[in-house]
């Protein structure tokens, strides 16, 4: 009954998806080329599926929509929580190759390691030296994290917000593409920016966030939490490395509720809501095609339908995660390769800066 059930949910995907692939024919995209597209991600941690679908697919689809594109690994800012030097080096390599199997591809945009481009932390300073305390320390994620270090956090946490707002600003970026939970701290990167060009005159371009079409992807244990590489429950966070079995057993865990139908309704069954977001979203199908393809099945055999369609998504980007951490030379070339691109964008900026407040 349950093979039969899942056998269903899969046809019923092949035929959506048939209905919907229309012609053999692909428009290609317009680029902007007034436009720069600028973001970072920290190499602590190994890639999830809500990084994946939050972020990297939406990155990789913007490196075909505007010409100057840059990713960067924000090693700095990795530095707020201790680091063990070694495993550092190795984790920059790791997400080196995760971003590179996923999809982005250094012929179309600036793939980086942040400490490599000294004008971001340049300009750094000279925007801490604008911004004042309380505004910091209002940050929303400030405050989470102090609390949680019972109030005894560095001051690389409390200033790491600027440092972001000089790793967008160095290369005159335009646009972010941002989470819900970045929104506050966008905001901070254009009062900066607009405070810079009321004191020297107009100079940077005020950034615009470009919010991801997916929302959070929440936690398999706790439906009102997102799901995150630092959680302390395992079951919790599906990597993309995370072998079919691991997958499976996570999905079969996940918190759910008693009532068996696959619905959607985020604010009040959240947890059987967020398999339905997943399965969509890896799937390439809206929520609705989702739960009609899934009346049914109950929630427990769902699990196994949504495990099985993250399993296919993962599949060759783990393959390829694995052969190129086997090309050490290849990944640091690339990371050479593109930090030496992005300083030749941000070093003329940054000199600019520095004429403007009389340092050089």
């Amino acid at each position: 009954m349950a093979l039969r059930a899942m056998k269903k949910a899969r046809g019923c995907r092949s035929v959506i998806r048939a209905l919907h692939k229309g012609p053999e024919v692909t428009p290609t995209p317009q680029k902007d080329s007034m436009k720069r597209v600028f973001s970072g991600i920290q190499p602590t941690g190994i890639l999830h599926l809500g990084n994946y679908l939050g972020a990297i697919e939406s990155w990789v689809k913007l490196q075909d929509e505007y010409d100057a594109v840059l990713y960067s690994i924000v090693d700095l800012h990795s530095l707020t929580v201790p680091q063990d030097p070694t495993v550092l080096q190795q984790s920059i390599l790791d997400m080196t190759a995760a971003l590179l199997a996923c999809g982005i591809n250094p012929e179309k945009s600036i793939l980086f390691q942040q400490s490599q481009v000294s004008e971001h932390t340049q300009l750094s300073w000279i925007l801490t030296c604008m911004v004042r305390l309380p505004r910091l320390q209002h940050l929303h994620q400030w405050k989470v994290k102090a609390a949680q270090q019972k109030h005894d956090g560095m001051m690389g946490l409390l200033t790491y917000p600027v440092l972001q707002a000089a790793d967008i600003l160095s290369y005159k970026s335009t646009h972010v593409p941002v989470g819900e939970d970045q929104v506050q701290h966008m905001e901070l990167v254009q009062d900066l920016a607009q405070g810079f060009n009321k004191k020297y005159g107009q100079f940077f371009p005020v950034p615009q966030s470009i919010l991801t079409p997916m929302k959070k992807v929440k936690s398999l244990r706790d439906p009102s939490a997102k799901m995150s590489k630092s959680d302390p429950d395992k079951l919790a966070t599906v990597r993309i490395t995370d072998s079919p079995e691991e997958i499976v057993t996570k999905f079969r865990k996940a918190v759910t509720d008693f009532t068996s139908e696959v619905t959607y309704d985020p604010a009040r069954r959240g947890g059987v809501s967020n398999l339905v977001a997943i399965h969509a979203a890896v799937t390439g199908l809206s929520v609705e095609e989702v739960v009609h393809c899934s009346m049914g099945i109950n929630t427990a055999h769902y699990k196994r339908v949504v495990a099985d369609a993250v399993i296919e998504k993962f599949a060759p980007i783990k393959s390829e995660i694995e052969k190129l951490k086997m090309d050490k030379d290849y990944l640091e070339k690339v990371l050479r390769t593109g930090s030496a691109k992005a300083k030749e964008l941000a070093y003329p900026v940054i000199q600019e800066v520095k004429k403007l407040v009389g340092i050089l």
